[in-house]
């Protein structure tokens, strides 16, 4: 009886912590970067929000960047393992369609107010921004306001960038280059090298550096002066306006041919552009929403600068040319 009783308890206990879809709930695995899984990101607000409608678990699997997320699913090419992309930008996101992987997200996209058309039937964006250089308006109360400026600057003037071959800022800030001096973007690079305190893996690291007081200046989006306003009442971060335009970045999501869940992947696709979702876009992502919000953005987000040129590069263009351009970036900083 003791030995009886004994299994029984181990039986309910064992039960009692099995994964869900062992409860007969599905499980919608999602890939995306580690900025958005993050506690402080959107990704858990969205997940207990999904579950709340969808009788399954959301389960995040985060990569250090986008571009990360691109080598996990051309590395499972034969045997993918989640139902759901986050943050493939349009720089790459042409390239992820090239492998095939891709069914259509069936979302209804007449509500997105992007600033550009948008009729993709795979890739469906849930928020966007535009590139730019932060700085300390305390320490630098004149930026320079293009990227010859900034190769005018002082000597020991310096900046902090990312990888194009690893973080999604940096091939942004690589395509923004090529875009306003399509002839002369090597000159252009030749001209910053010296300014370039270092090149990193990917953003975190870059900004991290930047507030510690490494550099004058840090790769970043429009918006991250929002969050220093909102979060932390510091209005000392700005973005520079620049005279040759702001590259802008869409962030988009894709549901896989292979997933087992096509019904509850495009069910969240759907509810990555709904209000609940958009609004929590521009206070934990820190990016603008995709769609018009019912009760509008923060006033703080009216008062960030907004680019009069709005550069952006299609994404066939990019899949052709990424690496020879890379190679002519990499000649360049040598």
């Amino acid at each position: 009886m003791k030995i009886t009783a004994f299994i029984l308890s181990f039986a309910l206990m064992a039960l009692s912590g099995l994964p869900a879809h062992a409860a007969g709930k599905p499980v919608l695995t999602i890939y995306t970067y580690d900025a958005f899984a993050a506690d402080w990101g959107p990704g858990p607000k969205i997940k207990a929000g999904f579950e709340n409608v969808c009788n399954c678990v959301v389960e995040f699997v985060a990569s250090e960047s986008s571009i990360g997320i691109l080598r996990k699913i051309q590395l499972e090419e034969k045997n993918p393992k989640a139902d759901v992309v986050l943050g493939l930008d349009t720089n790459i996101a042409e390239i992820a369609r090239d492998t095939g992987l891709f069914s259509d997200h069936g979302a209804d996209t007449s509500r997105l107010t992007l600033p550009v058309a948008w009729s993709d039937a795979q890739f469906l964006p849930f928020d966007y921004g535009y590139f730019a250089f932060v700085y300390n308006s305390e320490k630098l109360p004149t930026p320079p306001k293009s990227f010859t400026d900034i190769a005018a600057t002082p000597d020991n003037f310096k900046i902090i960038i990312q990888d194009p071959r690893s973080a999604t800022p940096g091939l942004g800030l690589l395509l923004w280059v090529k875009q306003a001096y399509p002839s002369q973007a090597a000159d252009v690079w030749r001209g910053m090298a010296p300014k370039i305190l270092t090149v990193t893996k990917g953003w975190s690291e870059a900004y991290g550096l930047f507030l510690k007081g490494e550099a004058d200046m840090v790769l970043s989006y429009t918006t991250s002066p929002a969050y220093h306003i909102i979060a932390e009442d510091d209005p000392r971060y700005r973005a520079a306006p620049f005279n040759e335009g702001h590259y802008m970045q869409i962030e988009t999501g894709a549901v896989l041919k292979s997933s087992k869940h096509q019904k509850l992947a495009q069910h969240f696709m759907t509810f990555m552009i709904s209000d609940e979702v958009q609004s929590l876009i521009p206070q934990s992502n820190w990016m603008l929403p995709v769609t018009k919000l019912a009760n509008g953005l923060n006033p703080v987000f009216e008062g960030l600068h907004t680019p009069k040129i709005s550069l952006l590069k299609s994404g066939i263009e990019v899949a052709k040319n990424r690496k020879k351009w890379i190679a002519e970036w990499q000649d360049a900083l040598r």
